[in-house]
């Protein structure tokens, strides 16, 4: 059993000067949640969660004593981010329920470490580390993190009730760390409430969707999503469950699987209006919402052998971002079979490919003598044609010496 963790993050100079504001005068401070969770499984750490009986009034006075900068970010809710060192700490007061009705439980803080871990969702994220690494886990929660379960403090559909979030949290941290099936008690409270998934707010599904489809087991859970009725309710439309576990099939050759806006263009996107109901159901921003309908466009074009364009012609027409993620999206459609040399060639020629500026220009044509108006437009596009099929290598002279003869005075 660990009782001990060694961890840079956690003899850094910028925390340990944290902890040394914070702990004056018999008071406490530990690091909680993700930081501990992850260095136990060995997995980068990103943020810094700290956890402290201070008051959050006396956490922004004696970090400002200390030199250090205090933002009130969410003081009160008891949350105050910590800039040591231009490294940023989320410190939050100890809290304990009085009243829990959904979301905005009544709360208040208190002094009790294990009441405070009571009030969060799973046991693995309430695990304890004092600045000496030394751990405390008042809810077994590193059995769970051990055996890889996901699994809630407390009773599951308590937990779920007062954050209908929670559930898409239960399977995206399944999704994410989790190893064998899902804990029976709570995927039946899940399921229970999962019409409670129809109050949250856009913004929120879309934080945790994202991170769901990037994760490592996102295939079968989002499989187990669908068979018991919450993908329906979070995509409000028909998952494309074989699609995507076909692009996931597809992640040896590909970094791009796991991009959420391709992942969620591969689980959703059949037509144009999908991608819109999409973005607008996760609240995407305008650069996802364009990648996902890059993406649809170039699937669409790549993989039909009636109108299929090369890697070339796509990198030129669409750009490089969208004809990589459409032709592992028509790949995926085709089987996501990682040995396929025709995708992964073409996949090779889509990343390489500098698609050159087309070498002609209307003046030029003018030039020659064509009439203003549509007839233009057509040599234009059959220049360009004659002109990709040359594979991009005539000059503007040599495409010009197709038009020449007929373009005269009296052309047209």
């Amino acid at each position: 059993m660990v009782e001990r963790i060694a961890a840079d993050w956690l003899a850094a100079a910028s925390l340990q000067a944290v902890f040394d504001a914070l702990e004056k005068g018999g008071e406490q401070a530990r690091a909680v949640g993700g930081s501990v969770r992850n260095t136990l499984l060995g997995v980068p750490v990103t943020d810094i969660d700290i956890s402290t009986t201070n008051p959050p009034e006396e956490v922004v006075r004696r970090i400002k004593a200390a030199g250090l900068r205090a933002v009130p970010t969410g003081i009160e809710h008891g949350t105050v981010t910590v800039v040591s060192d231009h490294d940023a700490y989320e410190v939050t007061t100890l809290r304990e329920d009085v009243e829990t009705h959904g979301r905005h439980a009544t709360v208040r803080f208190g002094r009790d470490w294990v009441k405070d871990a009571e009030r969060r969702d799973f046991t693995m994220n309430a695990l304890y580390v004092d600045r000496n690494g030394h751990l405390f886990d008042p809810v077994n929660g590193l059995t769970d993190l051990n055996a890889r379960r996901i699994r809630f403090i407390g009773d599951p559909a308590a937990r779920i009730r007062e954050d209908y979030l929670r559930i898409l949290r239960f399977f995206r941290f399944h999704a994410q760390y989790g190893l064998g099936e899902l804990d029976k008690a709570g995927l039946h409270a899940a399921i229970e409430g999962r019409d409670g998934l129809r109050r949250l707010s856009a913004e929120r599904i879309g934080l945790e969707m994202r991170k769901l489809v990037s994760a490592p087991r996102a295939p079968e859970t989002l499989r187990l999503m669908a068979d018991i009725g919450i993908l329906e309710i979070v995509l409000a439309g028909i998952a494309r469950i074989v699609d995507f576990a076909n692009l996931r099939r597809l992640d040896p050759v590909a970094g791009e699987t796991r991009a959420p806006a391709v992942g969620l263009a591969a689980l959703a996107g059949f037509v144009d209006e999908d991608i819109d109901r999409i973005s607008d159901r996760m609240r995407l921003s305008n650069a996802e919402r364009k990648r996902m309908m890059g993406a649809l466009h170039v699937a669409d074009r790549a993989g039909r052998p009636d109108r299929s364009l090369s890697a070339k012609e796509l990198v030129y027409r669409h750009g490089r971002t969208a004809a990589v993620d459409g032709l592992l999206l028509a790949w995926a459609r085709q089987g996501g079979d990682p040995g396929d040399r025709h995708f992964s060639d073409e996949l090779d020629l889509a990343r390489s490919f500098h698609a050159p500026q087309f070498p002609v220009r209307g003046r030029d044509l003018l030039g020659l003598g064509v009439p203003r108006g549509p007839r233009v437009g057509e040599w234009m596009a059959l220049l360009e044609r004659a002109w990709i099929d040359a594979d991009f290598q005539p000059t503007s002279a040599e495409l010009l010496r197709l038009v020449h003869a007929e373009a005269s005075p009296d052309a047209g």
